[in-house]
C-alpha cells in the first residue's frame, strides 16, 4: 500500500487526509475510490486505514481522513455532529473526483456506526457517489441512543441536553461531557471490551463531546433520506446480536430504501469485536464489499438484490 497526504477543505475546515493507493507503478490508474466514515468518535487512524489495508490490494485507492474536529483536521473540538459529517463526505467526493489518478465515476461511500449513517445523508443529494456501504450503520438518532440507556441514563441525558440548549443560546458554548454520557457502552459488554482495549490506543480517542453534539443526533434520521440513493445500489452490513445500535436499525434502512438493495446480517456477531485485519468475519465483509462493488461499478447503476 502507498500512502500520501491528501488534505483537503470542508466549509473552510482543512481536513486531514490520506490517500492510500494499490502497490505498483500505477498500471491500474485511475482507481476507483472507497472512501471510509469513521463512527462515534473514530479517528481515520482506527477503521478506515483497517479497510484501507483490506481494499488496495484488490485494486481500490482509500481516502481515510478525520472529521472536522478530529485528529489533526481543524475545527471546534468536541463537536460532534453527523450532519456536519455528511458534508465533510462531500468535500471528500469533491477532493478525489479531481485527482488525476482517480476515476471519478467509480466512488464509494463506506460508513462504520455512525458514520453508516452518515455515508446515507450525504450519498442522498449526491450523485456522484455510484455505491453506499452502511456497516453496523444507524437509521434514527434518537430511537438508537435511546436503546443504549436505561431509563434513569436517558432522563438525565434529555434533560442535561435542554438545559444546554438555554445555555449555548445566554452563553455561546455548550457544556463538554464524556462521550460515554451519550454512546452507553457498558451496556454492550463485547464493544466496550473492544474500545478499552483497542481503540484507545488510538491518541485522543474518548476525548469529550458537547451536548449540542447529542441534541443533533438526537435529530439525526438517515432513514428519511435513504430512498434517494436508488438506484444507485446500496448495502447493508450489521451484526446480528449487534447490542451498541440494534438490528432493527439496519433493517428500517433496508425496507425504505429503494432497488437495488442488499441486507447482510452478521449471525452471532456483535458491534465491533470482530474488527481485526485477519479476523474471518472481517475478512468475509471485505469480500462482501468487493463483490458488491465490482458489481456497482461494472453496472452503473445496480449490484445485487437479497
Amino acid at each position: 500500500m502507498h500512502t500520501i497526504p491528501l488534505p483537503f477543505f470542508s466549509n473552510g475546515h482543512r481536513l486531514d487526509a490520506d490517500l492510500h493507493l494499490p502497490d505498483g507503478d500505477g498500471a491500474g490508474a485511475p482507481y476507483p475510490v472507497v472512501i471510509p466514515a469513521s463512527g462515534f468518535q473514530g479517528l481515520k487512524v482506527i477503521h478506515p486505514e483497517r479497510f484501507a489495508r483490506a481494499l488496495t490490494p484488490r485494486g481500490y485507492a482509500v481516502l481515510a481522513f478525520d472529521y472536522r474536529g478530529f485528529g489533526l483536521s481543524e475545527g471546534e473540538r468536541g463537536r460532534l455532529v453527523p450532519q456536519e459529517w455528511a458534508e465533510d463526505l462531500r468535500a471528500a467526493v469533491d477532493r478525489v473526483t479531481g485527482h488525476a489518478d482517480l476515476d471519478p465515476g467509480r466512488v464509494a461511500l463506506l460508513g462504520w456506526g455512525l458514520g453508516g449513517g452518515a455515508v446515507i445523508a450525504a450519498a442522498a443529494d449526491d450523485p456522484r457517489v455510484r455505491a453506499v456501504i452502511a456497516c453496523n450503520g444507524i437509521a434514527d438518532g434518537y430511537r438508537s441512543t435511546r436503546n443504549m440507556h436505561d431509563e434513569e441514563s436517558w432522563k438525565s441525558l434529555l434533560k442535561r441536553v435542554a438545559a444546554d440548549r438555554a445555555h449555548r443560546a445566554a452563553h455561546g458554548r455548550s457544556e463538554i461531557t464524556s462521550p460515554w454520557d451519550i454512546v452507553r457502552l457498558d451496556l454492550d459488554r463485547r464493544t466496550d471490551a473492544y474500545v478499552d482495549e483497542e481503540l484507545y490506543k488510538a491518541p485522543g480517542f474518548g476525548s469529550g463531546v458537547t451536548l449540542e453534539s447529542a441534541d443533533y443526533l438526537l435529530r439525526f434520521r438517515p432513514v428519511d433520506v435513504v430512498h434517494q440513493i436508488a438506484p444507485r445500489p446500496l448495502l447493508i452490513v450489521h451484526g446480528a446480536e449487534n447490542r451498541l445500535h440494534l438490528p432493527e436499525e439496519a433493517r428500517d434502512l433496508y425496507e425504505a430504501a429503494g432497488e437495488p438493495k442488499r441486507l447482510e446480517l452478521l449471525e452471532g456477531k456483535g458491534h465491533t469485536e470482530w474488527m481485526f485485519d485477519d479476523d474471518p468475519t472481517f475478512r468475509r465483509v471485505v469480500d462482501l464489499i468487493d463483490g458488491f462493488l465490482a458489481e456497482a461499478f461494472a453496472s452503473g447503476t445496480a449490484a445485487g438484490t437479497g
